[in-house]
This record gives C-alpha cells, structure tokens and sequence, in this order.
C-alpha cells in the first residue's frame, strides 16, 4: 500500500546538494482542515439529543460519529506527514495526474449538487432527483441522458415513496401537476 508507505523526503530541504529539486511540500494544512471539519461536526452533533425516547439512535449521534471519524482521519493524516509520507498526484482510471482538470464537469456536477435547493419545492423529489443524476452522470461522461433521466426518476420516486411510508414529508410528488 502506497498510502503506508514511509520511503520518501522528510523535509522540504533540496534533494541532493545542487540538484535543485526539492521535496514535495508536507500539506500539514489538510489534516488540520480535516480535524476542524470533524470538530464543528462534533460540536453541532453534541448540542443535539444522542438519544430519543421512540428509538436508541438520536438526531445528534450520526453527526457526533462522523465528526469523530473525520477528527480521527486528520490526525493519521498529520502523523503519516510527520513520518514523512509524500503525497504526490496520481494516474486515475484514465485521466492522467498533470492533466489540466475538466472545469465543465466540474461545473456541471456542481450544478447537480446545488440543484435541490431550489428545485425540490417546486419541482418535487423524483423529477429534480431525475435531473440532478442526470448532471452528475453527464458530467462523469455518460451520454445516455434519456436513460439516465429515468433512472433517476424512478430513484427519487421510490425514495418518495418509502419516506413517505415512514411519515416524513418532502413535500408533494410533483408540484407542476398539483399531487
């Protein structure tokens, strides 16, 4: 496993004497994000009940956890950077590392994600959750956007419908029709 691996540069400091070339830079600055994600995590999930009367699981005990895993994940990241491990880029399934990165799939799977907010009360689950997999299989390269559209659908419907089976509300099924 790469990720384990300490065989690299433990400074900053040039390689060799003349060479030039320096040491990958140690991105201390991650795994101090990770660990103040993972506290406000924390933070929100502790001013929230960790139990409730009706279940064992309390609205405040995922978050809580979460926050934990990420605080956790920050300080193996640092201690893996203390001990010297270099994070270089990396060749993906078919995207080379020094490849300029797709700013319009980025662009349209950021899109997707934002799309909810104020889509779902107008527009209803299934057919924004129809539209926001549609992007997001777009923006990963997918082409069969008819294909795509309905899977979606029939995810968000079906998400429609078993929220509903369990009493939450997410609003009417589709706005535009008036059900």
């Amino acid at each position: 496993m790469r990720a384990l691996s300490t065989e690299s540069a433990k400074t900053d400091l040039p390689l060799e004497e003349g060479s030039g070339q320096t040491a990958a830079p140690r991105p201390f600055w991650i795994g101090g994000g990770l660990i103040a994600i993972g506290a406000i995590w924390m933070h929100g999930g502790l001013s929230l009940p960790q139990g409730a009367r009706y279940a064992a699981v309390g609205p405040g005990l995922t978050p809580t956890l979460i926050g934990a895993v990420l605080v956790l994940l920050g300080v193996i990241l640092i201690v893996q950077i203390l001990r010297g491990e270099r994070f270089e880029p990396q060749d993906s399934e078919d995207a080379a590392a020094t490849s300029p990165m797709d700013k319009r799939a980025f662009f349209t799977a950021l899109v997707a994600v934002f799309l909810p907010v104020g889509a779902l009360p107008t527009l209803g689950l299934p057919l924004t959750a129809a539209l926001a997999f549609t992007l997001v299989t777009r923006a990963l390269g997918s082409t069969r956007l008819i294909a795509n559209f309905v899977i979606g659908g029939v995810i968000g419907s079906v998400s429609w419908l078993l929220f509903t089976q369990l009493g939450l509300q997410l609003g009417r099924f589709f706005p535009p029709l008036g059900f």
